[in-house]
C-alpha cells in the first residue's frame, strides 16, 4: 500500500538537537514514500511537544505544505530546557486522473530538542589555566593537564541527568572516570577568538557514578589560540599566551537534587606528557612522562600537581556551536611500506588526506628510543616531497619508554598527507607492517548529501577528487590547504566553491559559522567595511578591497539561501553584505572599480610563473568590474527579498549603470570583449553582461574559438574556472564543455589524474610531466577551487538543479555528450532524496531516464531531445513526487574530434 513516512527530524541547521543555541528553534522533516506513491503533497501538519516518557505536552495542528524550517510552535524554550519533538503530516496524491487520495504520515520518532546555556549569565565556571610558568616564552606552550576529584552524594539518589558545557582557550580533550567524553578533535575549532568563542554540550549521564568520588580531567593543547599561524613575524599568541579551559558540569538527580561542578582555581594542573603540540611542525610525546591514571585515578599521587588560577572571563561571546565538530570520520591502512632509493622506510597509504597517524607502538629497545613520522601529499623522484610544506615540518616524534601505551595518535595537531616516512623504526629493517600503522582522516562532521558517477571513470575519479578536497579542507573552516604553514579561511577560495560544497555536503551550520565570523571581523574591527582576506583573520589585510575574494560577503550568503531556502542566511548578513557593496569597493569616477588597486583577480592562471601566481591572462580590473555587476545584481535580489525596497531599488538601479558602463568599456556592438580569454568570456555569458541574443552569440562563438584554438586545455585560474562549462553548456555548446573535461593534457582536469592525484592540485601543473613539483613557493597538492567543475557535472552531466531555492521545485535537464554512455546523481535535499540516472544506448538511438522526485516536491524534466540552445521554449514536463521513467530517440550532436580544428601555420602554437 502506497505511504508517506518522516524520516528525520531537525531542528534549525544542527546535526543533533542537544544543546541547540536557540529559544524557538525551526524544525525541519524530510520524508521518503513506500508502495509506488506518487505525486504527494503535504497539506497540514502537526507537530507535537511530549516529555522524555512518549507522553503528550501539546499539540500543534497547522495547515501549511512547509515542512523546512517552520516556525517553533511552543512555549520558548529555557536554558537547559529540554522536550521531544514529533511531527505527522497530511496530504494527499493525485492520480494520472485527477484523482486526489487522502494519505497521512505517520508521527515521527520522537527527538530531543534541548536548550544550551542560553545566557552568558548562567555560566559560573571561570576561565581556568595553570600556574606553571613557560620556559621559552617565544616558542610553542607545551601541552597542560588539568584534574579534579569530586564526590557526587548517595543520599540525593540516582542520576537523572548530566550535562557538561566546555570550551577551552587552546584545543581540548576532556574524561570523566577515565571515559573520553564526546568524540570531538581539536575542539572547539578555530573561530574569530576575539569575538566568537563556542562551547560544546555533552550527555555525560553514564559516564558519572552516584555515591562515590569521580575524577574529571582535561587535557588542553595550544591549537590555534596560541600556536603559529599565518604569514609575517606575529605568528604565535595571535589571540592570548595561556592556555585555559572553561567547564560546567551539572548533574540533576531524580529526587530533584542539583550538584554544580565548576572549573576554578579549587583544580590542579601540570605539564602534559605530549611535550609539543603545533599545527603546522607537529607533535612530541614522551612516554616516560606518561603518568598512568591522570585521568581515572582518583587516588593517584597530586605531589607533583601544581595549583591553578583563574583568568578574566572572555570578553568574547560565549555561544553554542552550531557547526558540527571535528572528527575522525574515516581510517585507512597502508597501500603499501617501502624503501626510498636513498634508504628511507616510505608508507603510501594511497590517498592524500588531511588528519594524523594511529601508531601501534614498538617495544622500546632502550629507553628514550625516538621513532620519527614525517608527512607529506606527495613523492619527488621517489623521495619524500617536503618542499611544498614551506615552514612546516609537519613532523612527530615519539619517545618509546618500558612504560608506553600499546597505541598513539596525535591529540592536537593535523596534517596534509598521503605518505609518511619513519625513522628509527626499532626493528632490523626499520619497516613498520602494515598493521602497526593507520591514517585517520579529520574533517567536520557534515552529513554527505549529494553523489555522482558516470560511465567515464576518470571523470568519476575527478569527482572522488572534488570530495576529498573538500573534507580535507572543511576542518573547522573553510581553507585553502591543509598542509604548509597556511592553512588559512580565504574568501576567494569558499566564493567560488560554495555551489559544489553544498551539493556534496550540509553546509549550512559550518558555512553558518564562518559567516559570522566574517561579519564580527569586517564590522567590528575595521570602519572601512572591507572584509578579511582569510577569516578568521590570521595575516591582516595589505592588498586593499579585492573582487571574487571580498565578494564573498554578498554571493556566498546568497548561494546559502539559494541552496537552502532559508532567508536568515540572507538577513544574518545583510550588514556585512551593505557594508561591503556601499563601503568597502574601490570605485573609480565612471562607477566601475579603481584601476589603480591591484587585484588577485584570475589567480593561478595556467600561464601565471611560479614565482607570480597573480600574472593573469585575463585583466584583473575587468574581472573585478564584471564581478561588480554580479555583486551588485545579487545584492538587489537580497534586498527585495528583505523587504529593503529603498535598497533593492537603489542597487538595481546601481547594477544596470554599471552594466552599461561595462559595455561601453569592455564589449563591441558585435559582442566581442576587449579582454580576449577564456575568463573574459565565462564571466560574460554568465554574469549576463551582453546585451541581447546577438551579442551573447557572437561572444558564444569567440568563446568556442578560444576553447578550440587552446586544443581544449584549461585557460582559467579561480575566477574563470567555475564558469567555463557552464558557459558553453549555456549557449549550446555542452559537447565543447565535454572536450575540455574529458581532455587529458597540461593544463586540464584530467592530467593531475593521470599523474596519480587523488586530491584537486592547487595550480593545474602542481606536478610538472617529468614528475617534478612546480618550483613556485604557492604549490598544494589539496586545494579545492579548482574543482569546482563538479557544479557542472552535478548540473549538466548529472542533470539536477534547483528551480526554488531550498530544492521544494526541481529541474531535471541532463546533457548527455562526449563519450559519457551514462550518468547517476543523487541529493538528499531538504525534503527528501532526489535522484535523475540517465542511460544512452548510440547503437539504437535511444536515451532513457529515471527521476525520484521526494514528496512534497515537484520537478521540471526537460529531455535532451528537447533541448534548446538558450533554454527558452523548451518543451518540458511536470511531475510530482515518486519514481517516473522517461525515454526518448536521441543521438547527441557529433563529439569534435581535436583534429577538426587546423591551427593557421600563421599563428603562434600553444605550448603543449
Amino acid at each position: 500500500m502506497a505511504s508517506v513516512r518522516i524520516t528525520s527530524v531537525s531542528f534549525e541547521h544542527h546535526s543533533t538537537g542537544l544543546g541547540i543555541g536557540h529559544a524557538t528553534p525551526r524544525i525541519s522533516w524530510r520524508f521518503a514514500s513506500d508502495g509506488g506513491l506518487q505525486n504527494w503533497s503535504q497539506e497540514s501538519y502537526e507537530i507535537q511537544i511530549v516529555d522524555r516518557n512518549n507522553v503528550e505536552i501539546k499539540t500543534y495542528h497547522l495547515e501549511s505544505s512547509q515542512s523546512v524550517l517552520v516556525p517553533w510552535p511552543h512555549q520558548p524554550l529555557q536554558s537547559r530546557h529540554s522536550v521531544f519533538v514529533k511531527v505527522r503530516s497530511h496530504g494527499k496524491a493525485v492520480d494520472a486522473t485527477g484523482n486526489a487520495t487522502k494519505i497521512d504520515s505517520e508521527w515521527s520518532s520522537p527527538e530531543l530538542v534541548e536548550a544550551a546555556l542560553l545566557d552568558q549569565g548562567d555560566w559560573t565556571a571561570k576561565l581556568t589555566t595553570s600556574t606553571i610558568k613557560e620556559d621559552n616564552e617565544d616558542g610553542p606552550r607545551r601541552p597542560l593537564r588539568f584534574r579534579k576529584v569530586f564526590p557526587l552524594s548517595e543520599q540525593s539518589g540516582a542520576i537523572s541527568k548530566a550535562r557538561l558545557y566546555i570550551t577551552a582557550q587552546g584545543v581540548y580533550e576532556a574524561f570523566i572516570n577515565g571515559q573520553r567524553v564526546g568524540t570531538e578533535e581539536l575542539a572547539p575549532g578555530w573561530t574569530s577568538y576575539n569575538h566568537r568563542l563556542l562551547y560544546s554540550t555533552f550527555d555525560v549521564t553514564s559516564s558519572l557514578v552516584s555515591g562515590q568520588s569521580n575524577i574529571f580531567g582535561v587535557e588542553v593543547g595550544e591549537g590555534w589560540f596560541a600556536g603559529r599561524i599565518g604569514f609575517g613575524k606575529k605568528k604565535r599568541c595571535l589571540y592570548g599566551d595561556r592556555l585555559a579551559f572553561i567547564a560546567q558540569l551539572e548533574v540533576v538527580y531524580e529526587s530533584g537534587d542539583r550538584y554544580t561542578l565548576v572549573s576554578d582555581n579549587s583544580w590542579k594542573s601540570h605539564l602534559s606528557a605530549t611535550t609539543r603540540a603545533e599545527n603546522y611542525n607537529g607533535e612530541d610525546y614522551d612516554t616516560r612522562e606518561e603518568q598512568d591514571g591522570w585521568n581515572s585515578d582518583i587516588n593517584a599521587d597530586e605531589q607533583s600537581w601544581t595549583p591553578t588560577e583563574e583568568l578574566a572571563f572572555p570578553s568574547a561571546s560565549i555561544l553554542a556551536a552550531e557547526i558540527p565538530p571535528i572528527r575522525a570520520m574515516e581510517r585507512l591502512s597502508p597501500l603499501k611500506i617501502f624503501k626510498s632509493k636513498s634508504g628511507k622506510t616510505l608508507v603510501d597509504f594511497g590517498q592524500n588526506l588531511v588528519g594524523k597517524l594511529e601508531v601501534r607502538l614498538p617495544a622500546a629497545p632502550t629507553d628514550g628510543h625516538q621513532v620519527t613520522f614525517k608527512h607529506a601529499e606527495v613523492l619527488e623522484h621517489d623521495e619524500l616531497g617536503t618542499r611544498p610544506l614551506r615552514g612546516a615540518k609537519a613532523t612527530d616524534n615519539v619517545l618509546l619508554s618500558q612504560k608506553q601505551a600499546a597505541t598513539w595518535s596525535p591529540k592536537f595537531t593535523f596534517h596534509g598527507f598521503r605518505y609518511a616516512q619513519i625513522e628509527g623504526w626499532p626493528t632490523d629493517d626499520a619497516m613498520p607492517s602494515k598493521d602497526d600503522l593507520t591514517a585517520v582522516a579529520l574533517y567536520s562532521d557534515m552529513k554527505r548529501t549529494g553523489w555522482f558517477s558516470c560511465s567515464d571513470s576518470l571523470v568519476n575519479k575527478l569527482h572522488d577528487n572534488v570530495l576529498w578536497s573538500m573534507k580535507g579542507n572543511f576542518v573547522s573552516l573553510p581553507t585553502d590547504c591543509p598542509n604548509r604553514d597556511e592553512r588559512l579561511g580565504w574568501t576567494g577560495d569558499i566564493q567560488v566553491f560554495a555551489p559544489t560544497a553544498n551539493f556534496l555536503y550540509d553546509t549550512k551550520g559550518f558555512l553558518k559559522n564562518w559567516l559570522e565570523d566574517l561579519s564580527a571581523e569586517q564590522l567590528n574591527d575595521t570602519d572601512n567595511g572591507i572584509p578579511p582576506l582569510v577569516v578568521p583573520d590570521a595575516i591582516g589585510n595589505t592588498l586593499g578591497p579585492q573582487c571574487a575574494w571580498h565578494d564573498v560577503a554578498v554571493l556566498t550568503p546568497w548561494d546559502m539561501y539559494q541552496a537552502s531556502g532559508d532567508l536568515e542566511f540572507l538577513r544574518r548578513q545583510y550588514p556585512s553584505m551593505k557594508a561591503w557593496v556601499d563601503k568597502g569597493i574601490g570605485r573609480g569616477p565612471n562607477g566601475l572599480w579603481d584601476q589603480n588597486i591591484w587585484q588577485l583577480s584570475d589567480w593561478l592562471d595556467p600561464t601565471a610563473p611560479p614565482e607570480e601566481p597573480g600574472a593573469a591572462r585575463t585583466d584583473c580590473v575587468l574581472v573585478a568590474d564584471a564581478y561588480l555587476v554580479r555583486v551588485l545584481d545579487t545584492i538587489a535580489k537580497a534586498s527585495q527579498l528583505l523587504g529593503e525596497s529603498a535598497d533593492a531599488e537603489r542597487y538595481a538601479k546601481d547594477a544596470l549603470n554599471i552594466r552599461k558602463t561595462f559595455a561601453q568599456e569592455y564589449i563591441t556592438p558585435s559582442g566581442l570583449l576587449a579582454g580576449d580569454t577564456q575568463t573574459a568570456y565565462a564571466m560574460g555569458i554568465c554574469f549576463g553582461l551582453f546585451d541581447g541574443q546577438n551579442q551573447r552569440k557572437k561572444a558564444a562563438g569567440r568563446l568556442s574559438h578560444l576553447v578550440h584554438d587552446a586544443k581544449y586545455r584549461i585557460g582559467t585560474g579561480f575566477v574563470g574556472t567555475p564558469l567555463m562549462c557552464h558557459a558553453l553548456s549555456d549557449t549550446g555548446n555542452y559537447q565543447l564543455a565535454y572536450k575540455m573535461l574529458l581532455e587529458q593534457s597540461c593544463p586540464s582536469w584530467l592530467y593531475p589524474i593521470t599523474m596519480g592525484a587523488t586530491t584537486i592540485w592547487e595550480r593545474w601543473d602542481s606536478t610538472v610531466p617529468d614528475g617534478t613539483i612546480n618550483p613556485g613557493a604557492m604549490t598544494s597538492f589539496n586545494h579545492y577551487a579548482l574543482g569546482s567543475v563538479a557544479h557542472w557535472l552535478h548540473k549538466d552531466v548529472g542533470g539536477l538543479d534547483f528551480i526554488t531555492p531550498g530544492w521544494q521545485s526541481i529541474k531535471v535537464r541532463p546533457l548527455p555528450g562526449g563519450t559519457l554512455t551514462s550518468a547517476n546523481a543523487e541529493y538528499e535535499g531538504p525534503y527528501g532524496r532526489i535522484e535523475c540516472a540517465w542511460k544512452l544506448n548510440a547503437d539504437d538511438g535511444s536515451f532513457s531516464m529515471t527521476v525520484v522526485v521526494p514528496p512534497n516536491s515537484s520537478a521540471e524534466v526537460v529531455l535532451p531531445c528537447d533541448l534548446k540552445e538558450d533554454g527558452e521554449g523548451e518543451k518540458s514536463t511536470t511531475v510530482g513526487s515518486g519514481t517516473h521513467e522517461f525515454s526518448c530517440a536521441y543521438k547527441p550532436a557529433d563529439y569534435p574530434p581535436q583534429s577538426e580544428y587546423k591551427r593557421s601555420m600563421f599563428r603562434l602554437p600553444v605550448v603543449d
